[in-house]
């Protein structure tokens, strides 16, 4: 069984979670590859893809991620980091998108050429916002904290994002879950939510729930991104529906990190049926070949869900976007209109 794009044409398509490092085109990493030159087989497409995407579950998460640091090894100068930005923001208004929250770590992405971070995320910043001008969409900006690096690094990161605070719309936490659990983050986002920050974290996807507890009680996160183990108790599950702490979830994604097993074990029907707030992202669309058309029609029916249930999902989105009540009706009425349906 499939489905149009969205069950309701009428209500604003989000993404809430994309990664800016895992929506690069193919093409341009083959082009800034011979500009800069990286250990990727550049000068054959179809030999690159096969070493930067995914097709089929890897070991692991770190082995997934691993796909996404071979391709950031071709941000060789700051207008590379523009380009790429500018890219997945016009290339999600193709899609269809209406709002995209994208998240990116300048650490990340300025590590392999030893950039400076703070000049990434201006890039970063520059590059998103002239696309959504000239394409008509509303881009907010969520930095990531790369807990892969430790701690101390995390907070250079945290300076950089912090230099440009006025672009940035909330703070995340991504990578080793298992190596650097969330606590050792707490004085981070304490300070991300004193500039006013909204906060989001990666949590229950390589550790147990006792992960997203952290991430909701220590950190301050009004969304998990993935929530998978959180299936594994339901006092959270009652908690994080009471308290509406939505789940960013990427089905494709989670099955190409092993998370789970195929779209059929993924617990987001279960989230449902227990009335917690889910939404639906690609993650990394271009590391796992994907679009968010693909997640609503292919990847969710193979998930269990139900016309209805995507319905209540892509209403979700919206509901659960770091935006204003202001922005968010702005959103809505532009969609009415846009569907030939006039605002009430």
């Amino acid at each position: 069984m499939t489905y149009p794009i969205v069950p309701d044409p009428a209500v604003p398509l989000v993404d809430l979670h994309r990664h800016l490092e895992g929506s690069m085109r193919l093409e341009t990493i083959q082009e800034l590859c011979a500009q800069f030159g990286a250990p990727l087989p550049c000068s054959d497409l179809t030999a690159l893809s096969a070493y930067v995407q995914v097709t089929a579950p890897q070991p692991g998460l770190m082995a997934f991620i691993a796909r996404i640091d071979r391709s950031v090894q071709v941000l060789g100068d700051l207008d590379a980091c523009r380009r790429i930005a500018y890219e997945c923001v016009i290339d999600a208004r193709e899609e269809g998108i209406d709002y995209l929250e994208l998240r990116f770590s300048p650490r990340y992405m300025a590590q392999p050429h030893g950039l400076n971070a703070p000049d990434v995320v201006a890039a970063v910043v520059d590059g998103a916002e002239a696309a959504a001008f000239e394409v008509s969409i509303k881009v907010n900006l969520i930095g990531i904290l790369s807990r892969t690096y430790g701690v101390e690094a995390c907070w250079e990161e945290l300076r950089a994002l912090q230099a440009h605070h006025t672009h940035i719309k909330a703070l995340d936490l991504a990578g080793d879950e298992g190596r650097w659990p969330a606590q050792l983050f707490e004085a981070h986002f304490q300070q991300a939510r004193e500039l006013g920050w909204e906060v989001t974290v990666h949590a229950g996807e390589a550790v147990g729930p006792e992960s997203v507890w952290t991430a909701i009680r220590q950190l301050g996160a009004t969304r998990i991104g993935h929530a998978l183990r959180a299936i594994e108790d339901p006092a959270l599950m009652d908690y994080m529906a009471e308290h509406h702490i939505a789940v960013e979830s990427s089905l494709t994604s989670n099955v190409q990190t092993s998370a789970i097993s195929d779209y059929a074990a993924h617990p987001i029907r279960t989230y449902m049926t227990h009335g917690m707030v889910v939404t639906l992202n690609t993650d990394d669309p271009a590391i796992s070949r994907i679009t968010l058309a693909h997640e609503y029609t292919v990847a969710a029916p193979a998930a269990g869900l139900t016309r209805e249930d995507l319905r209540r999902i892509q209403k979700n989105g919206l509901a659960a976007a770091f935006l204003t009540p202001g922005e968010r009706r702005e959103l809505e009425e532009a969609k009415l209109r846009s569907a030939g349906l006039s605002p009430t």
